[in-house]
C-alpha cells in the first residue's frame, strides 16, 4: 500500500481527466464570461460574495472540454457525472434550500396579485423586480448563504469547491441562461405547477370579488406586444407660413419683411 495520503493521488498530481466517449455536456462559451442574462450572472455573482466564484475558474476548462456526463435537476438538487482522472465519473450534487408549502403559498399569492411576473417568466425571462417582491416575502432567489447551499463530491480533494463542482456550477448558469424556470425548480416549484397554482388563485381572487385582474393567458398573449396608441396628438391651428415675421421685430432695414413672405410661402409649397 502507498504511503501517499489518499488525497495526493489522481486529481491532485495535475494528470488529463478522461476523456468521454461521444462527447460529454459542454458550455456553449469557449471564451470570456459565460452567462448571458442577468439572473444567471447574478447567480454566479452571489456565489462570488460568498467565497465560491473566486475558485469557479478551476473547473472552467472542465466544462468547456465537456467532462460533463450527466446533469439532472430536481427540487432541491441539481446531480451531475463528472469524469475526472479515474475510470469512474464522480457524482457531484449542489443542493439548494427548498422553500417549504407556507412559503410557496405567499409567493403564489404574491404572483396571482400581479400576473405580469408568472407572465415574463413563461415569455422566457426573469424580471429583476421580482428578487424585490421575494425579498418583501423573506426570501430570496439565489442562494443566500451556507445553510441556503450544499456542495458535495466524490472526488479526493477537500477544496470546495473542486473543478467537478465548478464545472457543474458553469452548466447550471448556462441552463439558467435558457431556461429561468430551472431557478424556481431548485425551489422546490416545476414550470407546470407553479403556473397551475397561480391561475387557481387567481379564478379564486376573481371568484370571491366578481371581477378579478386579468387573466394570466391575456398577459402572456400580449406580453411582447407593443402596447396600443394613445389618442392622435392634436395638430396645431394652421397658420400661413410666412406668419413667423410678424412675431419678430420689425428689422432696420426697411423692407425687408415684405422681400422675406414670397420666400418663407415657397418653401412652404415645393410645387411652386
Amino acid at each position: 500500500m502507498s504511503d501517499r495520503p489518499f488525497w495526493a493521488h489522481e486529481d491532485f498530481t495535475g494528470g488529463r481527466p478522461i476523456r468521454v466517449e461521444g462527447g460529454g455536456i459542454k458550455i456553449h462559451s469557449t471564451k470570456g464570461a459565460v452567462a448571458r442574462q442577468w439572473w444567471s450572472s447574478r447567480f454566479l455573482a452571489v456565489l462570488e460574495q460568498q467565497g465560491i466564484g473566486g475558485r469557479l475558474s478551476r473547473g472552467k476548462n472542465y466544462a468547456r472540454s465537456g467532462q460533463i456526463v450527466s446533469l439532472d435537476f430536481d427540487a432541491g438538487a441539481a446531480v451531475a457525472l463528472v469524469q475526472g482522472t479515474r475510470p469512474a465519473p464522480y457524482r457531484v450534487r449542489i443542493g439548494m434550500r427548498v422553500w417549504d408549502k407556507q412559503e410557496w403559498a405567499r409567493i403564489e399569492q404574491a404572483l396571482a396579485a400581479d400576473a405580469w411576473y408568472a407572465a415574463a417568466l413563461l415569455a422566457g425571462t426573469v424580471p429583476p423586480e421580482i428578487e424585490e417582491l421575494l425579498g418583501g416575502l423573506g426570501l430570496s432567489l439565489f442562494p443566500a448563504g451556507g445553510s441556503d447551499l450544499s456542495l458535495d463530491c466524490s472526488c479526493p480533494d477537500r477544496t470546495v469547491p473542486c473543478k467537478h463542482l465548478a464545472a457543474v456550477f458553469y452548466l447550471i448558469a448556462e441552463q439558467f441562461d435558457s431556461d429561468p424556470f430551472v431557478l424556481l425548480e431548485l425551489r422546490g416549484r416545476e414550470k407546470d405547477t407553479l403556473l397551475t397554482r397561480v391561475r387557481e388563485e387567481r379564478d379564486r381572487a376573481a371568484g370571491a370579488s366578481g371581477s378579478g385582474p386579468a387573466a394570466l393567458g391575456d398577459l402572456i398573449d400580449t406580453f411582447w406586444e407593443t402596447p396600443e396608441a394613445g389618442p392622435p396628438t392634436p395638430r396645431p391651428p394652421d397658420t400661413e407660413p410666412d406668419a413667423v415675421l410678424d412675431q419678430v421685430p420689425e428689422p432696420s432695414m426697411r423692407g425687408l419683411t415684405d422681400a422675406l413672405r414670397p420666400i418663407y410661402r415657397a418653401l412652404a409649397d415645393p410645387e411652386q
